[in-house]
């Protein structure tokens, strides 16, 4: 393939113009390991925890095969938009977000109306569901010590949302470093805990009868898309022009290493839970392998482990919360903040106090509001992390590179186009179908 190799390294400075976002927000300071963390972060999440009940939608020849194919795709998709990003930066040109890369490679209308709204959903999405996943923790621990409790889910998303309060008020995507790097550890320990609870639970006289069979039908087949956008979403992202933003100049190659330490981690986590879950639960596992861990109220293992393990997975939440909070952060400021002053001066200090506040606190309204958000997330990966984690890395790479259309790299590039916006299309069609069918179980400020 005629992906082009390095080249040699230049010294790319942002542009002196950075509007208010990007300067505070994105601040360009990070080394290949910070942007590990970063991608780590913003990738593997406890949305992991819904991979055997994929597996179990697609079998164990399906589920493996696409959770390998599904690596190994956005795992290329990521390094090419890295490699655009680099080509531009060579060029003269840095861009520090996504919506500006498609503006300048695509035209005006592609990055203001389309990736710009695009990525605001995804992550403003992800600020919603954090508090709700959390509540939802927080509830797990409340019931495990208290199984009569009357305390209710939205009471507990509000508890997290209070928490969340506070981190928001973290400066700049590079001044979590130190918060993502505990969230890659947390992810491998909580996986780890999972792994091992499924296997000891699977393999004991606690089992639960294992069946591995599919459905028949059109349910097969809708099954089966399901699974199909569980995984792709799993493996989102959404930020990847964001991450590389905070890399320190120059940026060859860096992005790369960064990716190495983050597919690592998922090879690891990923694979462990998705294949010991459906081995240990078969088409018995839930959205949520967690919940499999409970016999009705009783739970299967000791509840010390389980709430061991809860805690590290709400800790975990945090801080991916805060990584897609970074976009949304980086509008307000552009638009709130003054960027001759100092970051930390009065003038922008009050504006970001108060409309960071009000970004979570309207994301946990919403939370505590709609707990049936899970069916609108699987919506947007359909129709939002699709598009621009495997159809725009794509396009960008053939429009900037312009590979000749008898090479390998641009047949590769066009198939998982083509693949993937067919992929978005029945997606979209059957995320659509389930929030039909799960309609009758929707309320407001339901104790789910």
């Amino acid at each position: 393939m005629d992906v082009p190799t390095k080249a040699v390294e230049t010294s790319i400075d942002p542009p002196k113009d950075l509007d208010a976002g990007a300067l505070f927000v994105l601040k360009s300071e990070g080394s290949w390991l910070h942007c590990g963390y970063h991608l780590t972060t913003s990738i593997v999440s406890p949305i992991l925890l819904s991979l055997p009940y994929a597996m179990g939608l697609l079998g164990w020849v399906g589920g493996v095969m696409w959770l390998a194919f599904a690596a190994l795709v956005t795992f290329y998709s990521y390094n090419l938009l890295s490699l655009v990003l680099e080509h531009h930066a060579k060029l003269g040109h840095r861009y520090l977000r996504f919506r500006d890369m498609a503006t300048h490679i695509l035209g005006p209308g592609w990055g203001r109306y389309f990736v710009g709204p695009l990525q605001l959903s995804i992550c403003y999405g992800a600020v919603v569901a954090s508090p709700l996943l959390g509540g939802q923790c927080l509830k797990f621990i409340y019931l495990a010590y208290k199984p009569n409790g009357s305390m209710q889910l939205y009471q507990f998303i509000i508890m997290f949302g209070v928490l969340m309060l506070f981190l928001a008020q973290m400066p700049s995507f590079h001044s979590l470093r130190h918060i993502n790097l505990l969230s890659l550890i947390l992810s491998l320990v909580y996986s780890a805990c999972i792994a091992a609870g499924s296997i000891h639970i699977g393999s004991s006289r606690k089992a639960p009868p294992k069946d591995y069979s599919l459905s028949d039908g059109a349910n097969r087949i809708f099954n089966a898309i399901n699974g199909l956008s569980i995984i792709a979403t799993t493996y989102a992202s959404g930020i990847i022009p964001e991450i590389q933003a905070t890399v320190a100049p120059p940026v060859t190659g860096k992005m790369f290493k960064g990716l190495c330490i983050c597919y690592t981690i998922i090879i690891i986590t990923y694979f462990s839970v998705g294949i010991s879950g459906y081995w240990a639960f078969g088409n018995g596992a839930q959205g949520s392998i967690l919940s499999n861990f409970m016999a009705g109220d009783k739970p299967l293992l000791s509840s010390w482990f389980l709430l061991m393990t809860d805690i590290f997975i709400l800790a975990q939440l945090a801080a991916v919360c805060l990584v897609y909070m970074q976009p949304p952060n980086e509008i307000l400021e552009s638009f709130f903040a003054d960027p001759k002053r100092d970051q930390f001066s009065i003038r922008n200090m009050v504006p970001r106090l108060i409309f960071r506040s009000l970004t979570v606190v309207i994301g946990t309204t919403i939370a505590a509001m709609l707990p049936f958000f899970g069916d609108i997330m699987a919506l947007f990966g359909a129709f939002g992390c699709i598009p621009l984690d495997f159809i725009l890395p794509m396009i960008f790479y053939n429009v900037s590179f312009k590979p000749s259309k008898k090479s390998l790299v641009f047949w590769i590039n066009t198939t998982i186009t083509v693949v993937s916006s067919a992929l978005a299309v029945v997606g979209t069609v059957a995320s659509i179908r389930q929030m039909v069918l799960d309609a009758k179980t929707y309320s407001l400020f339901a104790n789910l």
